[in-house]
């Protein structure tokens, strides 16, 4: 019976018309069973019921398929809660990007070394930081609160502590990015504060920045915590 409830299977997944959302879906499936360094392209097709060279009209390669399951992971992230304060939607999403990432633990390293090797973050990573910067500026954050806030934060954006994406000077750009009149339309609030923070070359702190700067407004804002919390 287990033979042939397999085999039944292998034909519906054969017969479901293959999808760039289904290859993703299937991948993340695959990383959260076994690992995301035992996924491949071949193991993925074979758990789609395709022949390998099937997936490539969806993902053309592996850093593709990686980048589009950390899309359909930030996807797993709540919306902005609304009508509440700044402080209380900031903290319920990233509290659900912490769940997102216990779900999924393998995520986390691929986020950190997809983000260190592209020249921007993903879509779905991007559209995730301009609407948490929107929640900032509603907020009543200067531009410039935000740049500081943006580097306390860090990657714990997305439930984990690293920085994003490096913006260090000099790197390649981006083959596949929009251009920059696009990019402007598209995510206003990333685009207002790129253009407005100046960045330190030698800086090794959140790559680009302030380097003393960012580290004491850190500093102090960890001290300032803590001392609230003293009776």
């Amino acid at each position: 019976m287990a033979e042939i409830s397999r085999q039944a299977d292998a034909v519906h997944r054969t017969r479901t018309p293959l999808s760039r959302q289904r290859v993703l879906s299937a991948a993340v499936a695959l990383a959260d069973e076994g690992g995301v360094d035992a996924l491949s392209m071949r193991k993925l097709a074979q758990e789609l019921g395709v022949v390998p060279m099937a997936l490539y009209k969806h993902v053309a390669h592996k850093n593709e398929l990686l980048d589009g399951m950390i899309d359909v992971l930030v996807g797993e992230i709540d919306p902005p809660v609304a009508d509440t304060d700044w402080k209380t939607a900031v903290r319920l999403r990233v509290l659900s990007a912490r769940r997102m990432l216990l779900r999924h633990p393998w995520a986390s390293g691929i986020i950190e070394a997809r983000m260190k090797a592209r020249a921007a973050p993903t879509p779905a990573v991007l559209a995730y930081l301009d609407s948490m910067i929107g929640i900032f500026r509603a907020g009543g954050f200067s531009v410039g609160l935000v740049h500081h806030a943006m580097h306390v934060m860090g990657s714990r954006l997305l439930g984990f502590s690293q920085e994003l994406f490096d913006d260090a000077p000099g790197r390649e750009p981006d083959p596949d990015a929009p251009p920059p009149e696009e990019m402007a339309a598209r995510y206003p609030h990333v685009a207002e504060l790129a253009s407005a923070v100046a960045h330190d070359a030698g800086s090794v702190v959140g790559s680009g920045c302030d380097d003393q700067y960012e580290f004491e407004f850190a500093l102090d804002l960890t001290l300032d915590g803590l001392a609230r919390l003293l009776p």
